[in-house]
């Protein structure tokens, strides 16, 4: 389904589900909510939840709140865009994409304050994911960031899966590791990163929700 506007009856979702994304009318108050959810700490194993278990769980982590996000883009008449910017040594990022103009910005959940909200200043997609590498770090210190993917549309997606769907969506996560990737830094410049230092360590260890308690 590629229409400009994603209508309640096209997402299937029912009128309160609706209203918390209709309630959401531009990237800042999403990414407002989206910071609010909860973090999804997996606990029971892993989970790709679509845009109605997020809802309805009240927890996500990066794809489950980037897919959220496009979603209440979409119910604005914005494309439900996705970017993945892959790592190694470290785990993927995904988040939801903007534009203002010409230029390009980002919605993320995150449960650490680095890898968060893009304002939209960006003149190109290299240029929004470059402004992750600095803070993309490993439990090591080392930046990790190595590649971007091109913009990924949900609306190649049946809504049934990614928004209304009762189980995990693995597909859209598979889909956007699959696209095209960009390289950010060659090998040699790689070897060449600085570690995080001691004060940056400390910001990293910053935690908006703080997990549950072992029992």
């Amino acid at each position: 389904m590629r229409a400009r506007l994603a209508r309640r009856e096209d997402l299937g979702l029912t009128p309160a589900e609706f209203s918390v994304l209709a309630r959401l009318s531009t990237p800042a108050k999403i990414q407002s909510f989206v910071d609010a959810v909860p973090a999804n700490f997996e606990i029971g194993g892993q989970t790709c939840l679509p845009v109605r278990e997020v809802l309805r769980q009240r927890r996500a982590h990066c794809i489950e709140g980037a897919m959220l996000a496009a979603c209440a883009l979409w119910v604005h008449g914005e494309p439900p865009l996705l970017m993945d910017l892959q790592a190694e040594r470290d785990y993927d990022h995904v988040v939801a994409l903007f534009r203002r103009g010409s230029c390009w910005g980002a919605i993320s959940k995150t449960n650490p304050p680095l890898l968060r909200w893009r304002d939209p200043v960006y003149r190109t997609l290299r240029e929004l994911a470059m402004s992750y590498l600095h803070e993309y770090a490993n439990d090591r210190s080392q930046k990790t960031l190595r590649t971007y993917s091109r913009p990924f549309d949900l609306r190649g997606f049946d809504p049934k899966l990614w928004v209304t769907g009762r189980k995990n969506c693995w597909e859209v996560g598979e889909a956007v590791d699959e696209i095209r990737h960009y390289r950010l830094v060659t090998k040699k410049q790689a070897r060449t990163l600085r570690l995080r230092d001691t004060m940056e360590r400390k910001a990293g260890a910053l935690l908006q929700h703080r997990p549950p308690r072992k029992r």
